[in-house]
């Protein structure tokens, strides 16, 4: 394994470390002009342009008509998974479910002596777009990417979910992304991927319906469509490669570290799995712990590569020290494998998402904890949050004067408006307190 554990005080240290605190990527434009040929397609030709590139790219026999999963595929697809799926889609939905109930918002209303109202109406948006990644080529269903993104939509009480992924060369959805759409209660799904999903979902077709917010993963071509679509449309975010951080103390087992490690790493090539630790001898046996768990992953290329490429073992000289580098990287996944993590919880101030203790993988998180697994990269849970009920919701002010109260407002007003140089915003308010 390529990684030697280097201290955070020394030369390399530094410089590896000024790497990671600006290890922020623009959007690969690289193929920003296909995708605007792609968006520009879809938005002038529609269903037309949709099916033709489905067709080139993903199943060459689609037709306009097989474009929307069918009632019958929907029914059908429950008796191709077995009982054991069911039953941890049971648990993974209620967990998600509980935990986003609680991120619901609530409207409000201010009144003053005066006769003044003021509040905010929250109100979910008409319609989500809900992009769900193919897996491989339909070989590894991203069902955790259905509960995600769809669970929160439902709470905020979205009232058209669409769900889009790629068919398989067949023209097909892979059953299991079908039962689990179904139990979030997501019926209206389109086989479609890529950027000619991002731009129906955008603009419309007239089979897909356009929608005001379109969250979920996926490639670069995805993400670089998201891009160019928002303003006209909400995204959850422009996300960078997956990455996670262990600060861990001597007490930590290096068996786990080394699997949270390889769990990013199999992510993809420019995965980030950073370990920073106050114990030198914890460090030195990692190195060879990965190397040893890598030979039992089905992924161990890519996970060896993005190791290799930018994976990284620094050694602290305290615990504060270790935190206060964990806020300065704000990672997307932060795990405190420490004797006592909750003592540190007060002094995180930027993280995506925190594990706690030894046995609490990035891996629960994802799966079944309940928290969202969309969460934000390359630095910016700084200022960013994870996906969850608020990225569906909308929120209007709400306002409403008396005369009383408008007459003892209006001097202010006035003045104010007269400071911008708005006569008719004074006005408006003038002719109204001389109204007799």
């Amino acid at each position: 394994m390529a990684i030697t554990p280097i201290q955070t005080g020394s030369p390399e240290g530094k410089h590896k470390i000024a790497g990671l605190l600006d290890r922020f990527q623009d959007a690969d434009t690289g193929c920003q002009a296909t995708v605007e040929d792609i968006l520009k397609a879809v938005k002038t030709r529609g269903d037309e342009a949709v099916v033709e590139y489905c067709r080139r790219f993903d199943a060459p026999q689609m037709q306009i008509d097989n474009l929307q999963v069918s009632t019958e595929e929907l029914r059908n697809s429950y008796e191709q998974v077995d009982e054991l799926f069911l039953e941890t889609l049971s648990r993974a939905i209620e967990r998600i479910e509980n935990f986003h109930q609680r991120e619901m918002e609530d409207s409000w209303i201010q009144t003053r002596e005066d006769g003044t109202i003021v509040g905010r109406l929250v109100r979910p948006v008409d319609s989500a777009g809900l992009y769900v990644p193919g897996g491989q080529g339909g070989s590894t269903p991203l069902v955790s990417s259905v509960l995600m993104n769809g669970i929160p939509a439902a709470i905020a009480g979205v009232g058209n979910r669409i769900m889009v992924t790629p068919p398989n060369a067949e023209g097909e959805i892979d059953p299991h992304l079908l039962v689990a759409a179904q139990e979030v209660g997501i019926t209206e799904i389109y086989k479609i991927g890529s950027a000619w999903a991002i731009a129906a979902l955008a603009y419309g077709t007239a089979t897909i319906p356009r929608v005001d917010v379109i969250v979920g993963p996926g490639n670069q071509y995805v993400t670089e469509a998201k891009r160019l679509v928002s303003g006209m449309v909400r995204i959850d975010m422009i996300a960078g490669p997956s990455e996670v951080l262990i600060v861990a103390d001597g007490q930590a087992d290096a068996v786990f570290i080394a699997a949270d490690m390889l769990a990013q790493a199999e992510h993809d090539v420019q995965a980030l799995a950073i370990l920073i630790t106050t114990s030198e001898e914890l460090a030195s046996r990692i190195p060879a712990e990965l190397e040893r768990q890598l030979a039992q992953l089905s992924r161990q290329d890519i996970a060896r590569r993005a190791l290799n490429d930018h994976g990284v073992i620094l050694i602290a000289a305290d615990l504060e020290e270790a935190i206060e580098l964990a806020n300065d990287i704000a990672i997307e996944h932060l795990e405190l494998m420490i004797a006592d993590p909750w003592s540190q919880i007060p002094y995180i101030r930027h993280a995506g998402a925190i594990f706690l203790g030894n046995y609490t993988p990035e891996a629960a998180g994802d799966y079944l904890a309940g928290p969202n697994h969309v969460l934000p990269t390359m630095g910016t849970a700084r200022f960013a949050s994870a996906l969850g009920v608020e990225t569906f919701l909308k929120k209007s002010s709400v306002i409403s004067y008396s005369k009383a109260a408008l007459i003892e407002d209006s001097d202010h007003i006035q003045m104010l408006a007269g400071l911008e140089g708005l006569t008719a915003h004074a006005a408006s308010v003038a002719r109204r307190v001389a109204k007799k």
